[in-house]
């Protein structure tokens, strides 16, 4: 069977949000948007209405978008469309949600995020994941986010767990008392390093008398 496979004409740059891990970051950097392609080793099925178009995909979906690839075992996208009602193919003015299922992982610039099902809500710029927990992770993996449900709200740089558990870097020692360790004199080039002095000897330890013979 051949794969299904979909180039929608709305451009994802405009809706699909871009997940962080920090309450307040830079301004993202500018990407250039590309047209979202989906394709599906199933079957795909477009179902459209006088308002919406909506199209299923299913097993081994492939999303590729702007700042993201998202692969999962099931997605469903629902599209604004205008033009003549009775039209099999109306236009896609753009889209109204995304809603992923199913070994959900979805890959950006410097993020990735795990999930049982990923809903993307371009009108409302917000994502919500929600799993087993659904996890966020930064590419060096030194940042992770777990909880039952993440909410993620573009142009904010807000999010929003439930039950939240964060792994971040490392702190220092920041413990009373403790200080620098001084690093060892290192000596000028070309000199040898001065020998090391041979240790003291141990104190002798005091002689001590015998005792005098005891009488016969």
């Amino acid at each position: 069977m051949k794969p299904a496979r979909a180039a929608l004409l709305l451009l994802a740059g405009a809706c699909l949000p871009v997940l962080s891990l920090r309450a307040a970051t830079p301004a993202e950097p500018v990407i250039t948007p590309i047209p979202t392609v989906i394709e599906s080793a199933g079957p795909a099925e477009m179902v459209s209405s006088a308002t919406e178009t909506t199209f299923t995909f299913r097993d081994q979906v492939v999303v590729t978008a702007t700042n993201l690839r998202l692969t999962c075992d099931s997605l469903v996208v629902v599209a604004k469309r205008t033009g003549d009602p009775k039209a099999t193919l109306g236009k896609q003015e753009n889209f109204k949600s995304l809603v992923a299922t199913g070994h959900v992982r979805l890959i950006q610039a410097e993020r990735e995020a795990l999930c049982d099902r990923a809903v993307v809500l371009p009108g409302e710029d917000k994502v919500i994941l929600t799993g087993d927990p659904a996890t966020v992770r930064s590419k060096d993996g030194r940042q992770t986010g777990t909880g039952p449900e993440l909410v993620f709200f573009r142009g904010e740089q807000r999010i929003v767990v439930q039950k939240p558990r964060f792994v971040l870097p490392e702190l220092k020692d920041l413990g009373v008392g403790k200080s620098k360790a001084t690093p060892a004199a290192t000596p000028p080039a070309g000199t040898a390093a001065p020998a090391e002095s041979p240790p003291a000897p141990a104190p002798a330890f005091p002689q001590i008398a015998p005792l005098p013979a005891a009488p016969k």
